[in-house]
């Protein structure tokens, strides 16, 4: 009886995902539009990484090689996540308009629901592109692979989506205090992107202190980037801090679940 029920949960998920495919690739032309036009912002990142190296060789005591490791496990994290996950940001506009009651009221998780309503399939390129930027910086970094290498190669980028996608529902659980708390959400969410394509060590006092390790930035990329290098962190960290990245991401996890459970709590009705 159960695994029937979850069964058709299951399905009921799918059969949400196949409409919004079907919705969306209705006009082949328009949303391979839309497909080309979303890589520009993982684009962007990539010139501006390549543009700062053109003044200079080394930005924080890293080579551009080294860094184009960061920025690859930086945009493919955060591009699957956006994919997956970003969804979410919509939640202040159906909370402000009532259309989270009718979320509630349905047989299904909430959270869920809303990851799939217009599930926005035209960021697969940007997966896509940012997936591919880091396998060429990946390759060509001259690391020196061995079996653990590899499985952090691997790790890394997954724990990364995790996180940002943890990021997402957690500063988007504020909207169930402070409707228009849009603002702040991309502050912490495209803000922290931002910085993790850059070496935390272009930073400084406070503002790298709450980024990088009270936020949890640092383990995005900055530190499995060192652990794939072979480099001792600047910072003094310990080594094994490079391999912490799937611990901080199930951290990162286990917030955004308290944060949405209590969100759900406090959520009052619109009565409409």
């Amino acid at each position: 009886m159960v695994e029937s029920r979850a069964g058709g949960t299951f399905g009921a998920y799918l059969a949400l995902a196949g409409a919004q495919a079907r919705a969306q690739t209705t006009y082949r032309a328009s949303f391979l539009l839309d497909l080309v036009g979303n890589v520009g912002a993982t684009v962007f990142d990539v010139v501006a990484v390549l543009v700062i190296y053109g003044v200079t060789r080394e930005l924080g005591g890293f080579t551009l090689r080294e860094t184009l490791v960061m920025v690859g496990l930086s945009s493919s994290a955060f591009a699957v996540a956006d994919l997956l996950v970003g969804n979410i940001e919509r939640l202040p506009t159906h909370v402000r308009t009532g259309l989270f009651d009718a979320v509630l009221l349905r047989p299904l998780g909430a959270l869920p629901q809303l990851l799939l309503m217009n599930l926005p399939l035209r960021k697969v390129s940007r997966g896509l592109f940012g997936v591919g930027v880091l396998v060429v910086a990946l390759t060509s970094a001259g690391i020196d692979w061995t079996p653990a290498r590899v499985a952090l190669a691997v790790l890394a980028p997954l724990a990364g989506v995790v996180f940002f996608g943890s990021l997402f529902v957690a500063t988007a659980t504020v909207s169930f205090w402070w409707v228009d708390s849009g603002e702040l959400a991309n502050s912490v969410t495209y803000g922290g992107r931002d910085f993790t394509t850059y070496p935390v060590t272009v930073f400084d006092g406070w503002f790298r202190a709450a980024f990088a390790y009270g936020l949890g930035f640092a383990f995005v990329s900055y530190q499995p980037a060192l652990a794939l290098l072979g480099r001792a962190d600047p910072l003094g960290l310990p080594s094994w801090a490079g391999w912490a990245a799937p611990g901080v991401a199930l951290v990162a996890v286990a917030v955004a679940a308290a944060a949405w459970r209590t969100g759900i709590r406090h959520y009052r009705s619109t009565g409409s």
